[in-house]
């Protein structure tokens, strides 16, 4: 992010922040302008009145719209073309119907949300999404009825896996700076995870999906022509497609796992190697090669083309909107914003647990971005930890599970999580609001608030 001084107190700098909130809501909601176009022209807006120097401002702007597409255009292109010859290859379709055969009809959102829960332990939220995303289409379409009553589920544990359990890397990080056990974390982040889930994603799921009818996505559902001699794959062969990825992406955070509690050495050949094939865009790039190779069986080489060239159109909106969404929250934090109310909060003489939940939470909701939130947190209150005697292991690994909860709550307009989301779902900006944000509330509060009795207990 681009250094500069800062030219007003928190106060004013948080009235600021509210303000253009405000603006980019009446300007989406009120006059219909464009997100990207919005998220932009606010971008400027809060740039000059927060007095960025005019030279800075464009590199500000690009910065923060570029980290964002770094993190998300290649996976979303590569997830989604995965998706796409799961769904017309009619993988996706098998796998669903053995899931509701398991199952029931019934619980579908349920199986949906452990699969996911399953899914979620090695592989990140954004990635799990979309490559689960065929599979909650083609099961809502089974069944009819809101699809977020089976996206919601979905979401839900992969958003809960990713805060809470490591191999991920927000809590791996903050357990790093605090001192906490991470065999210690893993045990307690799933122990909290699974009722987390269950109250905040799956039975909220079901509230929402009788609530508000949000019709199946139709750039995600149109008819692809297939191949006369079309066979779909055995229900195998999709479980491989789908965990190929997650074993990929598990080299990487177990290994980095590994390297922090010293089991191996961080300079190691082939460890680095390993880590370099398990990152995101690598394994997701390996998996579409596999999944073309398998469906090529079935499928001339021109179709195949075809629905690769299908899948990226109607993500190129959700990518640019996405890409806004970061430029809008870098812009805010290259104001400041978020380390000034940081520092109006660091000494409230609060709880360490309490303290650690309200900085994380003040910055989630100031500046949008969850890892910015969670290591920020983390970092400030170090010195309060070292400080506090008598703090168990149980401790250390309640106040992480903490700061995780304050960086889930409260995902609105300057937090790209929340227009990936929105857009893949495509739901107006009032509807993310009401369901994608309020999930996320309970999620990480109800992570929170068993941390804390945790902390009570043990």
């Amino acid at each position: 992010m681009i250094e500069m001084t800062y030219a007003y107190g928190a106060g004013t700098l948080l009235g600021i922040a509210a303000g253009a909130v405000a603006l980019l809501l009446v300007l989406i909601m009120r006059f219909r302008v464009h997100a990207f176009l919005a998220l932009t022209v606010v971008s400027i807006v809060v740039a000059l009145v927060t007095k960025v120097p005019f030279d800075k401002i464009v590199p500000t702007i690009l910065s923060g719209f570029g980290s964002t597409l770094a993190g998300v255009a290649l996976l979303v292109g590569l997830g989604a073309m995965i998706g796409r010859l799961l769904e017309v290859s009619g993988g996706a379709k098998v796998l669903a119907d053995t899931l509701i055969n398991k199952f029931g009809s019934h619980r579908a959102p349920f199986a949906l949300g452990i699969a996911s829960l399953l899914f979620g332990f090695p592989i990140f939220f954004d990635a799990g999404l979309v490559v689960m995303l065929p599979i909650i289409f083609s099961v809502a379409k089974q069944f009819g009825g809101s699809t977020l009553k089976y996206a919601l589920p979905a979401a839900g544990a992969f958003a809960v896996m990713h805060a809470l359990v490591p191999p991920h890397p927000g809590p791996v990080a903050a357990s790093e700076l605090l001192g906490a056990n991470i065999g210690l974390l893993v045990l307690l982040g799933l122990i909290i995870a699974i009722p987390t889930w269950y109250f905040g994603a799956y039975l909220f799921g079901l509230y929402a999906g009788k609530k508000f009818d949000v019709k199946l996505p139709k750039s995600f559902l149109g008819d692809v022509e297939v191949d006369a001699n079309h066979q779909p794959p055995s229900f195998g062969m999709v479980l491989t497609i789908l965990l190929l990825p997650l074993v990929l992406i598990f080299l990487d955070t177990g290994l980095n796992t590994a390297k922090v509690l010293g089991w191996v050495s961080g300079d190691n050949t082939v460890v680095n190697f390993l880590r370099m094939l398990g990152k995101t865009p690598v394994a997701l790039l390996i998996t579409v090669f596999f999944a073309l190779a398998v469906f090529s069986k079935n499928h001339t080489r021109q179709h195949l083309e075809k629905i690769c060239e299908g899948a990226l159109g109607p993500i190129c909106g959700i990518i640019l909107v996405t890409g806004a969404g970061g430029m809008f929250g870098g812009v805010l934090r290259a104001s400041g914003i978020g380390d000034a109310l940081a520092g109006v909060l660091a000494d409230t003489g609060l709880p360490i647990i309490v303290a650690a939940f309200v900085i994380s939470t003040a910055l989630r909701v100031a500046q949008g971005s969850a890892t910015v939130a969670l290591t920020t947190t983390a970092a400030l209150i170090a010195p309060m930890v070292q400080a506090t005697p008598g703090l168990s292991q149980f401790d250390l690994c309640f106040i992480v599970i903490a700061i995780a909860g304050g960086a889930t709550v409260l995902s609105h307009v300057n937090d790209s999580g929340f227009w990936l989301v929105g857009r893949f779902l495509e739901m107006d900006e009032k509807t993310t609001l009401k369901t994608w944000t309020v999930m996320e509330t309970l999620l990480g509060t109800i992570a929170f608030l068993l941390a804390a009795v945790g902390s009570m207990i043990l």
